[in-house]
């Protein structure tokens, strides 16, 4: 399959990378500051740009999401609006314009994660937006069929523990590896509509 990946260079992106090459799939990256196509897919005209430089493709898998973490008097009404534009319009944007682009049962596969169902303190714009979009993608499903769409939600990486492990006390870590196989499964399987739990 001929795969666009957004966010290929972080922890998650490389993984998912790695993954989809190891099982002989074409790999396209795109990033806002590293990649085959350099861009910032929440600007509509950008993201147009992409999809016009890519062409056909089979499956968009989107591994990236920028959201502050901060105690909700410490947040500003822009951190709540960055942290929208950051993970959830930049993935609906790679649906919306990718329906034209990718096959007729072709997929997406969208990045959501862990707090919207167990929040930290400082999380609360990122369980905002991980529950935006685990519900654009169960509305998404039922208009972009044949064409799939999911979202794999995976909790802290063990990876990242020493950046994030003292937010998550008590929390069982999962490796990166983990959540790059949940990936493999919404792309190369049946499914739709589903938000696979990584935890």
């Amino acid at each position: 399959m001929r795969v666009l990946l957004v966010g290929a260079t972080g922890r998650l992106g490389a993984a998912v990378g790695g993954a989809l090459k190891g099982r002989g799939h074409q790999v396209v990256t795109v990033g806002r500051t590293a990649g085959d196509i350099r861009a910032d897919v929440a600007d509509p005209e950008q993201a147009a740009r992409v999809f016009s430089e890519v062409g056909d493709l089979d499956a968009v898998a989107s591994a990236a999401g920028d959201v502050p973490y901060k105690r909700i008097v410490d947040m500003t009404p822009e951190d709540y609006l960055r942290a929208y534009r950051g993970k959830v319009a930049a993935q609906v944007e790679l649906v919306r314009q990718g329906t034209r682009h990718v096959a007729e049962r072709g997929s997406f596969t969208l990045i959501a994660g862990v707090l919207n169902r167990d929040p930290i303190v400082t999380g609360s714009a990122a369980a905002m937006v991980n529950g935006a979009v685990e519900s654009f993608v169960r509305a998404a499903a039922i208009e972009i069929a044949p064409q799939r769409i999911n979202a794999v939600s995976p909790t802290v990486f063990t990876e990242s523990m020493a950046e994030y492990g003292a937010l998550f006390p008590g929390v069982t870590p999962v490796d990166v590896d983990q959540a790059a196989a949940a990936y493999v499964r919404s792309i190369e399987g049946a499914e739709t509509g589903q938000v696979f739990l990584v935890q």
